[in-house]
């Protein structure tokens, strides 16, 4: 197993992809603490896996609050013995589907303050403890879209001030023994439910029907002609956090099956 013997602290554990990774992980070894700013989803999550013969415990704990990260982190210290993997998997608040020019300044910068605030705030705790002990692996997800895409509102500036807080903890925190990773991924069939998108775009409002026309045209885009599914992006972020992938930081790795085409 990839992870056998590590510990993992998820944050927004209970989100549609926080879930699959927590599974996936599991799956390959690693004691999972989830996270989230609702606990009875994280609970849930937590029972689950551990009726699977998994070993997982739940906490509430809020990404943008330094207090809530820097307590829970030390009690999961207390309790593991150290922390292997931190993965922030929170929702940011992004906004889509509007032209710049018409959106307002709280819309485009909500995404871009929360996302980067809460990366910064978990990222720096782990980093604390694990350049101490002289390992670890801190990951990060964002959408591929930094360089800039129309429409994408408030994302591309988010996803790009996310990554070059990467790079840089990346290049600080290597010479004692800590990488710093990062995924692409976008469409995540399991994910794109009516209410997610919905919840980013409020023009996209769709039935079952219109859904799956959807998820087929956004299929079509993409070099492979499928859309990602969220145990390759889970099996991927695995990996990642695993000693085979100790060559390798300061990087982001694109599993959007060739959305992004870079």
């Amino acid at each position: 197993m990839l992870l056998e013997g590590k510990t993992a602290v998820l944050y927004g554990a209970g989100g549609g992809i926080g879930r699959g990774l927590a599974q996936t992980f599991s799956h390959e070894g690693a004691n999972l603490y989830l996270t989230g700013r609702t606990l009875s989803k994280v609970e849930a999550l937590a029972e689950e896996i551990r009726s699977a013969g998994g070993r997982a415990q739940a906490a509430q704990v809020d990404a943008l609050d330094e207090g809530a990260v820097e307590a829970h982190l030390q009690s999961v210290i207390d309790q593991a013995g150290g922390v292997d993997i931190s993965f922030n998997l929170i929702s940011r608040g992004d906004v889509q589907g509007i032209p710049l020019v018409d959106m307002t300044l709280d819309d485009y910068l909500r995404a871009v303050v929360n996302g980067l605030s809460a990366q910064f705030i978990t990222a720096r705790a782990a980093a604390r403890h694990m350049t101490a002990r002289g390992s670890g692996v801190i990951l990060m997800i964002t959408s591929g879209s930094g360089s800039g895409v129309p429409m994408m509102g408030s994302t591309p500036p988010a996803d790009a001030a996310m990554e070059a807080l990467l790079r840089t903890l990346a290049a600080e925190v290597g010479p004692q023994g800590v990488r710093v990773l990062g995924i692409w991924t976008a469409g995540v069939v399991e994910t794109m439910t009516p209410e997610a998108i919905a919840a980013v775009n409020e023009n996209m409002q769709f039935d079952e029907a219109g859904l799956q026309a959807m998820l087929e045209g956004f299929a079509q885009m993409t070099m492979l002609r499928r859309a990602v599914t969220l145990l390759q992006v889970a099996g991927t972020a695995a990996f990642l956090a695993s000693d085979r992938a100790a060559g390798m930081t300061g990087t982001i790795v694109n599993v959007t099956c060739g959305l992004i085409p870079h």
